[in-house]
Parts: C-alpha cells; sequence; structure tokens
C-alpha cells in the first residue's frame, strides 16, 4: 500500500504539537522518586523494547494519548476526542500516568502517520504488556483482541491503514482486578498490607515497525557449554524456508558465521567460550540475516549468553549448580513497584538503577516476585549480572473473596512467560506458584513448565504445597532463614528477614508494617549480619543451595525494604555488601558438643509442674523428673522433631552430658543450636547462658553468654538446663551446643556414650495434600496407606521423603513402609 503524507518532518512536528495540545499533567503520589522528574511526555521510554530481536526501523508509539473511562461491556466505539488524556505507558492509576484513577474499563485513542520509507512494507503494531483484556482498534475497525496482563503480543495493521496520511488507533480495556481468577500478582482494587494498588490498562511500550511479508517472527537460543555451541531457531511468517546467516561476535572481532535453514534448529560453534555468570556477565552479540534467493528479506540483532543450569548431588543432598559448579544464590525478593509509576518506571534509569543497587549490596541472584518485568529489565540482568528466578503472577493473592480459578488463562500465560523470555540468559528460574495462592494442577503444570524449557529449573511453589515435582523444595520464613530437608530436591529458602525501619519523610503512609520492626540502621545491620551467618551455616553443613530476602525496596505500607519505597538506601551499602558475600563465598562449619534431636537423639529429664528456683544449678536432684526423648511439642510445628508431646504451657528439662579435651577451642565460637516456641531461658553448668523471646520455624544458632562458656568444662560432666514457655499455636524446645570455626574440626570432644538412634516421623502431621517423612528413607521404598480400621487405600512406589495424600478424605490412616531388604515400619498420621 501507498500512504499519501506530508514530509516526515512537518508529520513528527504535528504528532508532537497534537500531543502538547492535549492537557497531561503528572499528579503526586505520596512518594516520589527522583526518576519521575527526567519523565519527558514527548519522549517517554524512548529505548527499543525489544532488546534480543531488535530492527533498526521503529516507531514508538508511547507519549500523551486521548483517554476516557468506559462505561460497559456493551459500549460503542466513541467517537471524535476522548475527554481526557493519558500518558502511555503508564497505568491509570499511577500518578505519572496524570489520572491517579481506577476504572475497570479505558480507552486509549491516539492518531499517527506512518514514514514515507516504510512504504510497500507490511506494518506490526505492538504491545509490550496491557492488563488485562484489549481490543485494539485501526481507523474505527476491530483488528484483534488479546487476553493476558504480563505477555506482550502484536497486530499486523497493514491492511487496516488507509491511503491518507493520518490513522486512528484506539484501544479498549477491560482489567477486573481482583473480581476474577486470573493472573494478577499482588495488585488488589482494596490496597492494605502485602497487596498493593492495582495497574490497569497499558503499562508497557507501545510501537510499530515494518516488515517484509516474509519476515522473522522469533528468534529461540539456547546455549550448551559442554558442546561449546549455540543452538539456534528463527521462525519466520512464511512455511517457505529461507535461509538464515547467523555471524556471533565478541565485540568488534568475529567469532563464527553459520549459514542454516529458517525454522529449523542449528548449531553456532563458540570457540574458546567465555561464560555467562554474575560476576563476569560476558555477553556476545548476535547478528540475523534471513535471504531468500540470495536477497535480504529481514535482518535482527541480537545476543546471547553461554551459560548452563543444572543440579548435582553432593553429600547426598541436590545442589544447584552454574556452569558445572556451585554457587550460592542471594538475593533480594522484587515486587517491581514504584510510587510513581506503580507496574511500570518511570525511565530507562529508573529501570536500571534497582539492579544496579541489588549489585551494589552484593547479591548475584533476584527473586522477581509475581509480576514479569518489560524485556529492557532483563537485559540490564543480562548485561549487569544478575540470576534472576522468574515468579509466575498467581492467582486470587492473599484475598478473603477468592474467585473461581481461570485454569485456562493462567497455563497459557504462563506458557507465554516462559516463551517470551526465553532468550534471556540472565533468567535461571521458573517459579510455578507462590505460598498456595491459586495454587492448582501443580504436578501438571510443572511438568508442563519442564518440557518448554529443559534448560532451566522449575520451583513447584516457593513456600507453597510441595508435591515434590520440580527441582526444588522451596520453605519461606520470618523472620530467621530456616534450611528445609530433601535427598531429591535442592533446598532453598524463598523468602526469609521482613526487617522493617521507618525512614522519616520516606513512608508511603505513618500506617505501615515490617515482619520485625527495628528502631534504626545499626539494629536492621545487626540483624541483618545474624541471619548471613545462619545461612552460612545451613549452605555448609546442610546444603542449602539458595536464599531470598524480604525485600529490595518498601512497597506503599509494608516497610521491609533495604530501600524505601522511593530508593533510598536504609543502612550502609558496605556492609550489606560484605554480608551478602559472606555467604556466596565462605563457609562456616559447625562441630557438635551436643547434639540436637536433628543430629543425635537423646533423652532429657523434664518436668511440665513449677520445680524449685535451683531448678537449673549443676548439682539440683531431676531425678524424680520424667524423662523423654528430644525434641518436645506437637505435632504440625514448622521444624520441629516431635519425639516427645508437650502440650502445656511450660516444660523445664535438663540434660547431662560429657565432654572431652576442648581447652584448644575458642569457647567465643561456641552457640546454642536450638529450636524454641516460644519464651526460653538457657542455663550451662549453672550459669545463664541466653534469654530468647518469640518463635523459630526452625533450628538457629544463638551466642551464649561468656560467663556460659567459661563455664564449660573439659574432660568432665556438664549440664545444660532450659525452661520454655508457650503462649499460643504450635509450640517445641529442643537444643544442643555446638562450636563454629572457619574449617573443620574433629568431633572426638563429644565424648556422649548414648546413642540413639533417631526415629523417622511424618508432618505435617495433621497433613493436608503432601506428607513427609522427617529424615529421607534411606533406598526409595514402597509405602502403602490404610485406614484407621486396615483397609488398604493405596500404595506409592520409589518413595524417598514424601507422599501424596491430596486424594485422601479427612480421618486417621497409617502408611506401612517396606524399604529394602523387607524391613518394614509403620507410621499414624491424620487429615
Amino acid at each position: 500500500m501507498k500512504y499519501k503524507i506530508l514530509p516526515f518532518l512537518l508529520i513528527s512536528l504535528f504528532v508532537c504539537n497534537v500531543a502538547k495540545a492535549q492537557t497531561w499533567q503528572m499528579k503526586q503520589a505520596p512518594l516520589m522518586t527522583k526518576f519521575a522528574g527526567d519523565v519527558d511526555p514527548d519522549n517517554t521510554l524512548p529505548e527499543y523494547p525489544r532488546p534480543q530481536m531488535e530492527r533498526t526501523e521503529w516507531m514508538n508509539l508511547n507519549g500523551v494519548w486521548q483517554f476516557q473511562p468506559g462505561t460497559g461491556q456493551q459500549e460503542q466505539l466513541p467517537n471524535g476526542t476522548l475527554s481526557g488524556s493519558i500518558l502511555v505507558p503508564f497505568p491509570v492509576e499511577s500518578a505519572i500516568s496524570g489520572v491517579k484513577e481506577h476504572y475497570s474499563r479505558l480507552w486509549y485513542r491516539r492518531n499517527f502517520v506512518v514514514p514515507a520509507n516504510w512504504d510497500n512494507k507490511r506494518i506490526l503494531l505492538h504491545f509490550g504488556a496491557v492488563d488485562y483484556e484489549t481490543e485494539v482498534y485501526v481507523n474505527g475497525v476491530s483488528i484483534g483482541k488479546h487476553f493476558g496482563g504480563y505477555d506482550s503480543f502484536s497486530f499486523d495493521i497493514t491492511d487496516y491503514l488507509t491511503p491518507d496520511g493520518t490513522q486512528e488507533l484506539t484501544v479498549r480495556v477491560f482489567d477486573p482486578t481482583d473480581e476474577s481468577g486470573f493472573p494478577r500478582g499482588k495488585q488488589t482494587l482494596n490496597p492494605e498490607g502485602i497487596m498493593y494498588t492495582s495497574s490497569t490498562g497499558i503499562w508497557q511500550t507501545v510501537w510499530m515497525e515494518p516488515v517484509a511479508e516474509t519476515h522473522i517472527q522469533s528468534i529461540k537460543l539456547t546455549p550448551d557449554i559442554d558442546e561449546a555451541v549455540l543452538k539456534i531457531t528463527v521462525s519466520t511468517s512464511s512455511e517457505n524456508n529461507g535461509i538464515v546467516s547467523a555471524k556471533v561476535k565478541d565485540g568488534d572481532k568475529l567469532v563464527a558465521t553459520v549459514v542454516g535453514a529458517a525454522n529449523e534448529e542449528f548449531s553456532i560453534p563458540v570457540s574458546n567460550q567465555k561464560l555467562w555468570s554474575p560476576s563476569n556477565p560476558f555477553l556476545y552479540d548476535l547478528e540475523i540475516t534471513l535471504l531468500q534467493n540470495n536477497e535480504k528479506l529481514d535482518s535482527a540483532g541480537s545476543y546471547f549468553g553461554m551459560r548452563k543450569i543444572s543440579t548435582n548431588k553432593e553429600n547426598g543432598i541436590q545442589k544447584l549448580y552454574l556452569n558445572n559448579e556451585f554457587l550460592f544464590q542471594m538475593g533480594p525478593l522484587d515486587q517491581g513497584f514504584w510510587p510513581d509509576g506503580l507496574y511500570t518506571a518511570p525511565t530507562e534509569e529508573a529501570l536500571k538503577f534497582d539492579i544496579e543497587m541489588i549489585k551494589a549490596f552484593g547479591f548475584n541472584m533476584v527473586r522477581k516476585h509475581i509480576k514479569v518485568e518489560p524485556q529492557r529489565w532483563y537485559y540490564w540482568a543480562d548485561k549487569l549480572g544478575l540470576m534472576v528466578w522468574q515468579d509466575m503472577p498467581s492467582i486470587n493473592s492473599y484475598t478473603s473473596n477468592p474467585q473461581p480459578i481461570e485454569q485456562a488463562a493462567f497455563k497459557n500465560e504462563l506458557t507465554q512467560m516462559v516463551e517470551n523470555h526465553w532468550n534471556s540468559p540472565s533468567i535461571v528460574m521458573w517459579v510455578v506458584f507462590n505460598e498456595f495462592q491459586g495454587q492448582h494442577n501443580t504436578e501438571e503444570l510443572v511438568n508442563m513448565v519442564k518440557q518448554l524449557d529443559p534448560s532451566r529449573w522449575v520451583n513447584q511453589g516457593s513456600g507453597g504445597d510441595w508435591k515434590g515435582a520440580g527441582h526444588v523444595l522451596d520453605l519461606h520464613n520470618y523472620p530467621a532463614p530456616v534450611c528445609p530437608e530433601s535427598s531429591s530436591q535442592a533446598i532453598v529458602c524463598g523468602e526469609y528477614g521482613g526487617i522493617g525501619l521507618a525512614v522519616d519523610d520516606h513512608k508511603w503512609s505513618n500506617d505501615y508494617f515490617g515482619y520485625v520492626t527495628v528502631p534504626d540502621p545499626e539494629k536492621l545491620l545487626a540483624d541483618y549480619e545474624k541471619y548471613i551467618d545462619q545461612l552460612t551455616l545451613y549452605k555448609t553443613n546442610q546444603g542449602l543451595s539458595a536464599a531470598v530476602y524480604t525485600e529490595i525496596t518498601d512497597v506503599e505500607i509494608e516497610l521491609n525494604g533495604l530501600m524505601t519505597y522511593d530508593r533510598l538506601a536504609k543502612a550502609d551499602v558496605t556492609r550489606l555488601y560484605n554480608a551478602n558475600r559472606k555467604v556466596i563465598e565462605q563457609d562456616i562449619y559447625m562441630s557438635h558438643l551436643l547434639p540436637n534431636a536433628k543430629v543425635e537423639w537423646k533423652n532429657w529429664r523434664y518436668t511440665i509442674d513449677t520445680p524449685p528456683q535451683d531448678w537449673y544449678l549443676e548439682n539440683f536432684d531431676d531425678y524424680a523428673w520424667k524423662t523423654g526423648l528430644a525434641g518436645f511439642g506437637t505435632m504440625g510445628t514448622p521444624g520441629a522433631v516431635i519425639s516427645t508431646i508437650w502440650n502445656s504451657s511450660d516444660i523445664w528439662m535438663r540434660q547431662n552430658f560429657e565432654l572431652g579435651d576442648i581447652s584448644s577451642l575458642n569457647k567465643e565460637n561456641i552457640v546454642l543450636n536450638i529450636h524454641h516456641d516460644e519464651d526460653c531461658d538457657v542455663y550451662i553448668n549453672g550459669e545463664w547462658a541466653a534469654t530468647l523471646s518469640g518463635w523459630t520455624a526452625g533450628y538457629i544458632t544463638v551466642p551464649v553468654t561468656t560467663a556460659a562458656f567459661n563455664a564449660l568444662k573439659s574432660n568432665s560432666q556438664n549440664t545444660i538446663a532450659i525452661h520454655c514457655k508457650q503462649t499460643a499455636g504450635g509450640q517445641y524446645i529442643d537444643a544442643g551446643i555446638s562450636i563454629l570455626s572457619d574449617n573443620k574440626i574433629a568431633t572426638s570432644v563429644n565424648t556422649i556414650k548414648e546413642n540413639i538412634k533417631p526415629p523417622n516421623f511424618l508432618y505435617p502431621n495433621p497433613g493436608n495434600n503432601t506428607i513427609h517423612f522427617s529424615k529421607p528413607l534411606s533406598t526409595p521404598a514402597s509405602v502403602a496407606v490404610f485406614s484407621a480400621s486396615g483397609q488398604f487405600v493405596k500404595i506409592e512406589n520409589n518413595v524417598n521423603d514424601q507422599v501424596d495424600i491430596s486424594s485422601l478424605n479427612s480421618g486417621m490412616y497409617y502408611l506401612k513402609v517396606i524399604e529394602k531388604g523387607g524391613v518394614q515400619s509403620f507410621k499414624f498420621f491424620k487429615i
């Protein structure tokens, strides 16, 4: 088609003047970032939005558009100029949009002119993302719809353009937010707590570009470092196979040129390959040309990183490997909200800034939390070197009024997320669900993602309902980190922390919260470093592969960030950097002087009746107390190793143990290895060792007082005494004494003669969908389930550490476990 147009310069001036004539003015949010002042309505987010398939000719359609709220589903296409204006691509609720109000139905409109040099080309109209349902009109004609708030989509608008120079583009949007069962992440119509203001409408760049009749539609890049090749598939708009020329460059140096068939996978050798990693995020440039009969039809620029993601077993525990080596992954939770732009960063510098700060804090990974970002965000993660755990936006997030789950929509958007962001080397993990929110069909969806992308890890549910699917077992806890157990999956702590610090003049509201709150930066740093030490112990001694701190920035009234919502660092960046590098790069070994119940179960003396005041002294006579196997508590308490039921308000416990020669040890490195729910006091040889308040969800290390470690005696009997008090919820107490060191030390200092084989138990009990063994079975076993009356219900084979009970009704059951050699045991559980 030939277009009757004015000279391009005059057209640009015409469009610019029309935009300025429309009344747009940025609104004021409770907080604004420094980047808001750089927003230019005449040059809004001008960067090419698709860095891994970049064309040189394109037109950015961001800027001031006409806007007005919709009135209903049956509303007809409005005529004439719309009633207001909005800055695209900022959500209608955002301050930068100039509207800062919520409407579930929206109309957008703008005019554009096709450049003269696009004559006889096909014209593609692209949307980065629109939330949620989109219908597009060109010159008054509906050309198509799209459903989904996080994936890009395109239309060929060529046949709808008129020969006249000016074209009209209208977009209708409907977004039900939490009034439907579609994926929405942390958006809500009623912001509070950990749910935030919704982001309705166009929120990523809108642009056009000219292409030939036969053109490149997509590029799929898969590095293989073991074979030193890049596998590439260039898909085109035509089934007629063209020829693809692919050039790989290292700066100005040509690495390889390979010619292959379009729409088929072929390989490019990458000799002397430079591997991508967070410490060396090297990217190769890629030039792709589509040819037919030696005629150039299309071309695109791209890039890639050579890296490998895998798992490998070390000491019986699966570990996460990057480039065939274990690398502990430490990162923050990043929700991707902005006080002034909501889902949309104000500028490219803002988008880049968050990743630069994550790197400045010493992290090597980030968990992108139930939001999918524009592709330029992943470009900066690729370029600056940051591994990304990519969450799928959840359904029914934290709502008291859950909607019927739109399973087809979730599955489609999950597929689109994987396919649209396949090429980013920074993305190392797909997270299918978060904390039970809208969780459904877990095994099916995990297997689908594994088949779509066998080159990355798949997380079945971060802190969610675990089905034994995927590559990782991911546990959440606040505030202290915890370490789950599994021999079949890599173990990670997908959320912990939440140390809340309010900074005056940088709060969204005076009504705010953190999971725990601290008064000043020094306390934030001290707590942060304490948790890092705990993570380092988990990594070194229990095989933890990764941890995610909540979070990189505050979001609205949630003040758990290392930065404020308007991006001010709350504490010394260098100290945070050093802490994070410690867990990534160093080891802390733990040797047990008195093992706890997770290591070696032992009998303790205990009473639930208030004892005499001298109950904690060395020479106290506890002969009349009961004897019980640690730990003590109630079934279902997180992280507990229950052997003796304790369900009263108080318990007093004593343990006599012998030590060998500890004179050469640095006593200042002696710690309690304790799991307490709730408050407790600990004494060693009659000296006060620690007072702990609140509760833990797993075993933590706690320094003891100087008097307590000085009281420990070599080659002699020692005594530990504990009082624990419970007020509500689950309860548990167990403790040991350990010593920490930079290197492994001999454990012969512990001369305890009593060695009770720890029984295996089931948790959580009562169970829900999956029930776990406290210790993995020695070899894969068969597990039969029977009702309380002895009726056979089901059998599972090759069980390692968990059994699916989702199909069972409420009631009492028992498991019959048949291990290698015919060894049998019985375990009771309740649903």
